[in-house]
C-alpha cells in the first residue's frame, strides 16, 4: 500500500462527510420555505433557492447582505429587537414582518429561528395570503356586527313606534267591552282585542327572533314562587278555554309546588305560547297542564335542591302527523301548510320555545296524531331556593297572618300619570277610573317632577319617552328630591314603556323605578303591576 493513499476508515469518514454536506444542501434547496443562516451581525450568511421564487433575490446576491436592508421601515426596529432577543433566549417564533420584493412589493413572512454557536438559522413561511384573508374576515365580522346592531336598533325603534298606538287600541277596546253594549257591538269590540293582542304578541316574537340570532338572548335568574307566579298565566289560559267551550284541568305532581331559582318570565313566555296554540287548535273537548318535577341532586334525595321540572300540555285538537314533529320548532313553518290557512300565525312561536328551552338547559318535545290532539312536554333543570317543608311552612304562616280584609279595589288610590300621549292617558284613566283610583296626569316629565314636589301621591306611573324631559330623567329627579327630603316616604314608582328589551328593563330600575310594566298596557298587568308595587301598603286595613 503507498504512503500517500489514505487509510480505509478515513475515506469512509470523508465520503460520510460528502454525503452528508450534499444531503444537507440537497434538503436546503428543496423546501418551499425560505431558510437562511446569518452571522450575529445580521449578515446572509446561506439562503436557499426559495428566496428567489418568492422575493426574486438570487441567492448569491443575497449572501454577506444585512437583512435588515431588506425590511420594511416600519417592521425594522421590531426585527432587531427579536435578533437581540435570540441572543439571549436562544430562539424566536411566530413573528412576523415584512420583507420587499425585488419589484418593490413587500410580503409578509413568518418566522421560526434557533442560535447555534455565533450563527442563527431561521425558516421562513410566506402568510401574506392569509394575514389578507383574515383581515378580510374581520372586516366582514365587524360590517356583520355592525349591521346586527343597526337591526336591534332598528327593531327597537319601530317596537316602540308600534307599541304607542297598539297599547290605545287594547287598551281602550278593553274598557269599551266594560259599557252597556249590545251583542253585536260587544263581538265588535272583541274582534278588535284578539287583533290588538295577534299584533302585539307579533312584534314581542320578532323582537326575540332577533335577539336570538344575534345572541343577546339573556337569561334573568331570580326566585320565584312555582305556584303562585303561574297562576295568573293559567287562570288567562282558563278563561280562552272555557270561551271557546273547552275543558281546561290543571295537574300538579306531589312535590311540584316551592321556591325555585329561574327565569319565570321565560318560563312564563314557554307555557303561554303552548297553552294559547293548545285553545287555538282546539274545537271541542279539552285542554291541560300538568306539572311534574323529579328531585335529581343528591341521587335524587327528597330535599335535593336540583330539581328536573317538566311541563306537559296536552290538547284534544287538530293534532298533526308524527313524522314532521320536529318540523313544527322550525322557524316559518307548520306541521300542516293548512293550517296557516285556517288559524293563522307566523310560525314563529314553537321555534322561540325551543331556542328559550335550550337557553335554560332543557327541552322540548311534541307527540301528535291528525284529528286526536297534541301533547307537548318540556323539561328544565331548575334549582329550589327554599327546601319543600321550609316553603310550606312559610306559606301556611302566611295565610294566618293575612289580614281580614281582602284587596277592596283602589279608592282613594292617588296616582300619578305621566305619558305624553293622550290616547294611552286616556286609557290608563279608564283602567282605574272603575277601581276609584284618582289619577292626575301630566305630559312630560318635567311636569311629572314639579307636581310630585307640589302633592303627595300614592304611585307614579312614567312612560319612559316624552318630550322636554324623559322618564328616567324624571324619576331620577324624583329619587334625588326623597332624598333631600328625609321625612317623605319613598312613593313606588312604576315605568309605563313601549321599549321592552333588556336594556330598558335594566335603565328603568337604575333609574329608579320599582318596576317596568310593557306597553300594550293592559287592565290585568296594570292592576296587578300596582298591586306589586305597593305591597303591603295596598293590603294594610
Amino acid at each position: 500500500m503507498s504512503w500517500n493513499s489514505p487509510r480505509p476508515e478515513a475515506r469512509s469518514v470523508g465520503h460520510a462527510q460528502e454525503d452528508a454536506v450534499r444531503d444537507l444542501t440537497s434538503f436546503f434547496e428543496v423546501s418551499r420555505d425560505l431558510l437562511c443562516i446569518r452571522d450575529r451581525q445580521g449578515r446572509f450568511v446561506r439562503v436557499n433557492r426559495a428566496w428567489e421564487d418568492l422575493l426574486g433575490y438570487r441567492p448569491e446576491e443575497l449572501q454577506g447582505t444585512a437583512l435588515l436592508a431588506l425590511i420594511h421601515p416600519d417592521d425594522a426596529a421590531a426585527t432587531d429587537g427579536h435578533m437581540r432577543r435570540i441572543h439571549v433566549e436562544g430562539e424566536v417564533f411566530g413573528f412576523v414582518n415584512r420583507y420587499r420584493h425585488r419589484d418593490g412589493s413587500y410580503r409578509h413572512l413568518e418566522w421560526r429561528a434557533r442560535e447555534v454557536g455565533d450563527q442563527a438559522f431561521g425558516i421562513a413561511r410566506d402568510v401574506t395570503e392569509r394575514l389578507a384573508i383574515e383581515a378580510e374576515m374581520q372586516a366582514a365580522r365587524r360590517e356583520a356586527e355592525a349591521a346586527n346592531q343597526a337591526k336591534s336598533d332598528f327593531l327597537a325603534n319601530m317596537s316602540h313606534e308600534i307599541r304607542t298606538p297598539l297599547n290605545g287600541v287594547i287598551g281602550v277596546a278593553a274598557a269599551l267591552g266594560q259599557t252597556g253594549l249590545t251583542a253585536d257591538q260587544r263581538e265588535m269590540v272583541k274582534l278588535i282585542e284578539s287583533s290588538g293582542v295577534m299584533l302585539e304578541r307579533l312584534v314581542s316574537d320578532i323582537l326575540d327572533i332577533s335577539k336570538i340570532e344575534a345572541g343577546r338572548m339573556e337569561l334573568e335568574t331570580r326566585v320565584f314562587d312555582l305556584e303562585g307566579d303561574l297562576a295568573a298565566l293559567i287562570e288567562v289560559s282558563r278563561g280562552r278555554a272555557h270561551e271557546k267551550g273547552l275543558s281546561f284541568h290543571v295537574g300538579y305532581g306531589e312535590r311540584a309546588r316551592g321556591a325555585f331559582r329561574g327565569d319565570i318570565t321565560r318560563i312564563k313566555q314557554v307555557l303561554g305560547n303552548l297553552l294559547s296554540n293548545a285553545v287555538k287548535f282546539t274545537h271541542q273537548g279539552e285542554v291541560g297542564l300538568r306539572i311534574e318535577i323529579a328531585e335529581t341532586g343528591a341521587e335524587g334525595g327528597a330535599d335535593s335542591p336540583e330539581t328536573l321540572v317538566t311541563f306537559e300540555v296536552s290538547d284534544t285538537g287538530v293534532g298533526f302527523d308524527a313524522g314532521p314533529s320536529s318540523a313544527v320548532f322550525q322557524r316559518f313553518s307548520q306541521a300542516d301548510a293548512t293550517i296557516t290557512r285556517r288559524f293563522g300565525g307566523t310560525g314563529l312561536g314553537l321555534s322561540i320555545c325551543r331556542a328559550l328551552a335550550d337557553l335554560m338547559g332543557g327541552e322540548i318535545a311534541a307527540t301528535s296524531e291528525p284529528g286526536r290532539g297534541s301533547l307537548f312536554r318540556v323539561t328544565l333543570p331548575l334549582e329550589r331556593s327554599l327546601n319543600l317543608a321550609d316553603h310550606d311552612a312559610g306559606r301556611h304562616a302566611a295565610r294566618a297572618d293575612m289580614p281580614g280584609a281582602a284587596l277592596g279595589g283602589m279608592a282613594g288610590l292617588r296616582v300619578l300619570l305621566a305619558e305624553d300621549h293622550p290616547t294611552n292617558r286616556k286609557v290608563v284613566q279608564l283602567i282605574l277610573a272603575p277601581c276609584g283610583a284618582d289619577v292626575t296626569t301630566v305630559e312630560n316629565g318635567a311636569e311629572a317632577v314639579e307636581a310630585f314636589k307640589a302633592g303627595v301621591f300614592d304611585v307614579v306611573l312614567m312612560d319612559m319617552q316624552m318630550p322636554v324631559m324623559d322618564g328616567l330623567a324624571a324619576t331620577r329627579a324624583i329619587r334625588a328630591h326623597e332624598a333631600a327630603h328625609p321625612g317623605r316616604a319613598r312613593t313606588p314608582i312604576m315605568m309605563l314603556s313601549a321599549n321592552a328589551m333588556r336594556q330598558h328593563r335594566a335603565d328603568a330600575l337604575a333609574a329608579g323605578a320599582d318596576l317596568h310594566v310593557a306597553k300594550p298596557v293592559t287592565a290585568v298587568s296594570l292592576i296587578t303591576g300596582i298591586e306589586t308595587a305597593l305591597g303591603p301598603a295596598l293590603t294594610a286595613p
